[in-house]
């Protein structure tokens, strides 16, 4: 007899039958004819990953290659037993939830299952609807912890990212800049933090488009990530200003470098929808711990040096507490 699914298998679930049908699953039974028994049953009604063993030595090694979203795992296994093998998928599974559907023929053993971590049961010898609905119902399950887990974790990303350029907005780069001082503080070194914002860009969006005007965002944010050191942050914190956290500067001409590169990279012309757009911008630099020793202190002390580089004609880079540059102005 074909067997197939059991009625009412989609209901209300916000997991699709495509989803649960290619969860991975794990078989571990030390009887051979058991094992195979319960993969065939399984491929039989549509799963497409089912992998099985008769050693419960390897469930664990399995698992961490392969991150099963079921674990069908018998209790009684001479050796090593299933409760055995869930201590140490406990540990294996930091998150919380060990996906663990436990098979035994013992009734005094189900209750001792779900205390060491089963999230549920199949009794031996199995009612074949029973087992499929409990092993469908365990893979949504485990299916919705995933999506939620996913999902929280990308709101984070996402709260602290902004939505146009994917650059750190200013919740993350707070967060980099409080971290970058105390990396100074503990080195006894110093850090810095540019700001910068785009002279002129009023004029590409009234004459342009905000289109363009995005699409010229995207390409500076590009720019000034290219100048910049993997461990540094660039973020957007407005509109058209944009800050960058130095995690380690040696004094204020090693940031007038990098203030220079920024002034001269973003001068290069663009070329968006079939226009060569042309725009500069002005830099104000913070250096801790000489401008500021929390990061409101230094961004008010590389705001004022943005508006020194602005009153000096733009498209020039100021730092804060120096009425001469240690690098020349940027032409």
């Amino acid at each position: 007899m074909r067997l197939s699914i059991p009625e009412n298998w989609e209901g209300k679930a916000l997991i699709s039958t495509s989803d649960i049908l290619n969860a991975k699953i794990l078989v571990v039974d030390d009887q051979v004819l058991g094992a195979r028994i319960l993969a065939e049953m399984l491929r039989e009604v549509g799963y497409t990953q089912v992998t099985q063993t008769t050693d419960p030595f390897q469930v664990c090694a399995l698992h961490r290659a392969n991150r099963y979203t079921l674990i069908l795992l018998d209790l009684q296994m001479p050796g090593m037993n299933g409760f055995q093998v869930m201590k140490e998928l406990n540990a294996i599974e930091r998150q919380g939830y060990t996906p663990v559907l436990a098979l035994t023929a013992e009734p005094a053993f189900k209750l001792h299952a779900l205390k060491a971590g089963a999230k549920d049961f199949i009794s031996k010898p199995f009612d074949v609807e029973e087992a499929l609905t409990r092993i469908r119902n365990m893979l949504e399950i485990r299916l919705l912890h995933e999506n939620a887990r996913n999902a929280a974790t990308t709101l984070e990303i996402l709260a602290q990212q902004d939505p146009l350029t994917g650059l750190a907005n200013r919740r993350l780069l707070t967060k980099r800049i409080s971290a970058a001082m105390a990396n100074a503080r503990r080195t006894k070194g110093a850090m810095a933090l540019i700001y910068l914002d785009l002279d002129g860009f009023k004029e590409v969006n009234d004459n342009f488009g905000h289109g363009v005007g995005d699409a010229l965002l995207v390409l500076v944010a590009r720019r000034l990530e290219s100048v910049v050191r993997e461990e540094d942050t660039v973020a957007r914190v407005g509109g058209d200003e944009f800050m960058i956290a130095l995690w380690h500067v040696a004094n204020a001409a090693d940031v007038a470098v990098v203030a220079s590169k920024v002034v001269e990279v973003i001068a290069v012309p663009y070329d968006i929808e079939e226009r060569t757009i042309l725009i500069t911008t002005s830099v104000g630099v913070g250096v801790y711990p000489t401008n500021g020793e929390d990061s409101d202190t230094l961004m008010q002390s590389a705001d004022k040096a943005l508006y020194a580089a602005k009153h000096a004609g733009k498209n020039v880079f100021r730092i804060s507490g120096y009425s001469r540059m240690p690098l020349a102005r940027v032409a």
